[in-house]
């Protein structure tokens, strides 16, 4: 701030605003910290100390240097800084000693900066023809414009790219939502290492480059915690194997085979098949079923591989032979005998372990397995523990997540562990598990190109086909390859940068949070275009794939219910934030501030906005008039809810946009139904009206405007005949007056 007054007052005066240091500490606020203008020259030391701690040199730019003075040429530096030049040579040598240089200048001593005529007296003093200068810098404006119009050639080696550019400015703004207070940029050099590595790679895909700069940064953090973690748990004579669970575990495998000599097994075993393998009772299995949607009698049959005559007879009374999970687990417990839970799990149980051992050959005389995943309530970490246990194993078993739910901890075996890179002590609890509900983009890109595992045998893995699009499939193995790049260049670049960007893991979460928190929250256009077709599996033994993003979906229950509401609700789709980023960036960051705790309902939310007549007619013509309220929401628009009984026969619903709005936006008519009030209300189920079904009398329309010749122009909306309860909800947003 003091820099800026500075700056303004020379502005205002028509003098330079190229100032130096003393300048902008003259104008700090002593007072205000409990100092005195005495210490003036305390403060501007503290600041190029740290300089001097922070700064480093930069390989690529000191080799460059040392080519130009091998050619012949006189070499120097040229800088817009407030550093004059003795403190900038100071910088220099402190980041190269012995450092050398044919001229260095500092825009403050000269009151120009390169963007304005500090080449011009660089090549004056200097005695150099323009044509026969060469600069180097990453500034757009002044260095590449500013040299160029003073006849300098030029060479731009920018910090980041565009694209990281556009990343770490929002990563930026959202570490300021997720750790309020603590600084944003003292990360031991994680960023450096990113821009480095990123200035260093030829152009590449929007897919490699997502992986180089995005993801190959989170997971090259979370293999060195896995690292740390290994090597925590092998003291005290303790044997410790080494397990990434398949599928989302496969890149994080294929990092630590590159990256570390250790070996490490890739174990391909999801939540049906290991709690289906540690189950006593039925109770395991009626946990698994109750989470899948929809389930037929063929589908169960091939994760039970039994189907006794009465789980058959039960699937047979079921509307299209298609039980919901929740029917289906209320019913189990009497269509199954408990002897053929036993020997259907004691089966598959016998057939996990023979698997496990051909992957981890001494498993049995191991102490600890260590299982990596990316998170996130240790399901199959619990259920594996159980296996061990009923097989007479004395294996202790310990997760390692990038993602972890610290409220799943309490249920592990006394003897068990977790640890998450990201968890409940990194994040707010709310914060964690919006990134978790939005995680399923990352599960995508970390997979293998496999389908899942449904049974074993000779210890070998059987594996169901992987119903994902083929296209999807390459553009994960594009990213993966990025990853890769990212793992091996950055080794060169902490080397040579004398970077440790891991060496203090609470800040690594911080960081890794940051950027992983980026990707999931506050996607960009290019990861929207990149994902915008992809499906995810939901991988419970069924064919099911639901759409990563689907901005329609979001826009129709902002309609229906209001953005608070809307933020709250569980998928589909798949990736929350994607799908709300894809209707507006503006949606994506009203998002992001709802996972932080910061979308106050009371700004946002629904308010009364009085009342309004509607005209219900029945297919015979007759009428009637009834009031319902109008509430107005955060932004401004409209809504009414219009509730129907089917003993009503209502077969049209006037609604007199015209008294809302002379004229404006349909947003949205959406249909609930329910058998009562309070469960169409509840119920996330909606249809919308398709726009071609309603028509008006007064009103003329072009796609969602419309204009009310007068108070009485009336949107007319066809209902259609249903049982139970039914509400019509009208969304509006007003123009003009």
């Amino acid at each position: 701030m003091a820099e800026s007054r500075v700056r303004e007052a020379a502005r205002s005066r028509g003098e330079a605003t190229e100032i130096n240091i003393d300048q902008i500490y003259a104008r700090f606020p002593f007072r205000l910290f409990g100092l005195e203008r005495e210490d003036l020259n305390h403060l501007i030391e503290a600041e190029f100390s740290a300089e001097l701690e922070l700064c480093r040199i930069n390989p690529d730019m000191l080799e460059q240097y040392r080519a130009r003075r091998r050619a012949g040429n006189r070499v120097g530096f040229i800088s817009d800084t407030y550093w004059n030049t003795e403190r900038l040579g100071r910088l220099l040598r402190a980041c190269s000693p012995g450092l050398t240089w044919d001229f260095l200048y500092a825009s403050c001593d000269h009151g120009s900066s390169k963007g304005e005529d500090l080449f011009a007296t660089y090549l004056r003093q200097q005695g150099v023809d323009a044509s026969s200068a060469y600069h180097v810098g990453d500034n757009e404006h002044a260095d590449i414009r500013g040299a160029k119009r003073h006849g300098i050639r030029p060479r731009h080696y920018p910090q980041a790219g565009p694209r990281l550019t556009t990343r770490l400015l929002r990563e930026d703004l959202l570490q300021q939502l997720m750790f309020k207070g603590q600084p944003t940029r003292l990360d031991r050099g994680a960023r450096t290492l990113r821009r480095m590595v990123a200035a260093r790679s030829a152009e590449q895909s929007a897919a490699h480059h997502l992986g180089s700069t995005v993801v190959g940064p989170v997971l090259a953090a979370f293999d060195q915690f896995v690292a740390t973690r290994r090597a925590d748990l092998a003291g005290d004579g303790r044997r410790v194997a080494i397990g990434f669970l398949g599928r989302d575990g496969f890149l994080s495998h294929r990092l630590w085979q590159q990256s570390r000599g250790e070996p490490a097994a890739y174990l391909e075993i999801n939540r049906r098949v290991s709690l289906i393998a540690s189950a006593d009772t039925i109770g395991p299995i009626c946990e698994l079923i109750r989470k899948i949607p929809r389930i037929d009698a063929a589908k169960l049959q091939d994760m039970l591989k039994i189907l006794p005559p009465a789980l058959a007879d039960f699937f047979a009374h079921c509307d299209g032979g298609i039980a919901t999970g929740a029917e289906l687990a209320d019913a189990l417990p009497n269509l199954i005998e408990p002897h053929e839970i036993a020997m259907l799990a004691a089966g598959l149980r016998g057939r996990l372990l023979d698997y496990i051992r051909q992957q981890i050959p001494d498993l049995d005389d191991c102490t600890d397995l260590l299982l990596v995943d990316l998170g996130y309530s240790a399901s199959v970490q619990k259920a594996l523990s159980r296996v061990f246990k009923l097989a007479g194993l004395e294996l202790r078993v310990h997760g390692c997540y990038l993602l972890a739910l610290g409220d799943a901890w309490d249920e592990l075996a006394e003897e068990d562990s977790v640890s998450g890179l990201i968890d409940d002590l990194v994040l707010a609890p709310h914060l964690n598990r919006m990134l978790i509900r939005n995680a399923p983009i990352l599960e995508q890109i970390c997979c293998s190109a496999d389908g899942s595992a449904r049974d074993y045998a000779d210890g070998h893995v059987l594996r169901e086909p992987d119903p994902r699009p083929a296209t999807q499939i390459e553009v994960t193995s594009e990213i993966q390859a990025g990853v890769l790049t990212y793992a091996s260049a950055a080794r060169g670049v902490v080397h040579e940068f004398g970077l440790d960007p891991y060496r203090d893991l609470g800040v690594a979460a911080r960081a890794t949070a940051t950027t992983l928190g980026r990707l999931l929250l506050l996607p960009d256009d290019e990861e929207l275009a990149l994902f915008g077709s992809f499906q995810h599996d939901v991988n419970l033994g069924t064919d099911t794939l639901a759409p990563m993003i689907h901005s329609n979906a979001i826009s129709n229950q902002i309609a229906l219910r209001g953005l608070p509401v809307t933020c709250a609700l569980s998928p589909p789709p798949m990736w929350m934030a994607g799908s709300f980023a894809a209707v507006s960036p503006s949606h994506a960051y009203l998002y992001a501030l709802f996972g932080a705790g910061q979308l106050p309902g009371e700004m946002v939310g629904d308010r009364p906005h009085g009342s309004l007549r509607i005209g219900l007619f029945g297919a015979d013509g007759a009428g009637s008039l009834q009031e319902v309220s109008v509430l107005r929401t955060g932004f401004g628009g409209l809504r009414l809810r219009i509730p129907l009984s089917g003993a009503m026969r209502i077969a049209m619903i006037a609604v007199p946009l015209g008294r809302l709005a002379r004229e404006g936006l349909i947003d949205g008519v959406m249909i609930q139904r329910g058998s009562t009030a309070a469960e169409t209300m509840r119920t996330e189920a909606f249809m919308p009206v398709a726009a071609d079904r309603l028509s008006a009398a007064g009103l003329t329309r072009s796609g969602r405007h419309y204009l009310a010749a007068d108070d009485e122009g009336c949107l007319l909306i066809p209902v259609e005949p249903a049982d139970g309860i039914t509400i019509y909800t009208v969304a509006v947003t007003p123009l003009g007056c």
